[in-house]
């Protein structure tokens, strides 16, 4: 079974940016974060289908 989510970590690996990039600018842009808990053991993940979504949406027409 694949994941559905990846963790904040995981998508900057997956998308080759920092993990600070992923908290501030990727919900900004258009990244969905999903927050599973409450108060500070709360996680901030991203749906693994909608990362790569995002991603074939940032390509550049030639």
């Amino acid at each position: 079974m694949t994941p559905q989510f990846m963790d904040a970590k995981s998508t900057a690996t997956y998308l080759n940016m920092s993990v600070q990039w992923v908290y501030r600018e990727a919900p900004r842009l258009g990244l969905t974060p999903y927050k599973f808990g409450a108060g500070r053991n709360a996680k901030i993940q991203f749906k693994v289908s909608d990362v790569q979504a995002w991603v074939k949406q940032q390509r550049l027409s030639s």
